[in-house]
């Protein structure tokens, strides 16, 4: 079977799709070529670089892109990682299955926490989480 091509969206493209894209790679190489992309974009948040690296996954060089980038590109499957990109997210061709899957926002959660341990206790679940949906992935093709 050949390698499906997975885009995983979320509103800026710095946390959860970024934590998809790693694990899809880490745990899907021959299976899926995995993208994500945002709304809009900022940098890699450092906090999910470094909870990745924890399980020794380094998304430290993956970039950031915009969803628009991808709509003229061959795309089996787009994974939706949270609500805002449910929403806005771009049109694509008809044959392009969308899912969506929330998982929370570690660095809204986090935001109003002082000490880095809890912020990275918030960032360590929600990577799990989306290691747990990634995990099943290829059962969806």
């Amino acid at each position: 079977m050949p390698k499906k091509n997975v885009l995983f969206v979320c509103e800026m493209n710095t946390c959860r799709s970024q934590m998809a894209e790693g694990w899809a790679r880490h745990l899907h190489p021959h299976a899926i070529n995995a993208f994500s992309a945002g709304i809009s974009t900022g940098p890699l948040d450092p906090l999910a670089i470094k909870v990745m690296k924890e399980v020794g996954i380094d998304i430290s060089g993956q970039e950031t892109h915009a969803v628009k980038d991808f709509i003229e590109e061959k795309i089996d499957l787009v994974i939706t990682v949270c609500d805002t990109a449910a929403k806005q997210c771009s049109r694509f061709a008809p044959e392009v299955h969308v899912l969506c899957q929330t998982f929370d926002n570690p660095p809204e959660l986090a935001r109003n926490m002082a000490d880095e341990e809890d912020k990275l206790s918030v960032y360590r679940r929600v990577r799990d989480e989306i290691k747990e949906f990634v995990e099943r992935l290829p059962e969806t093709f």
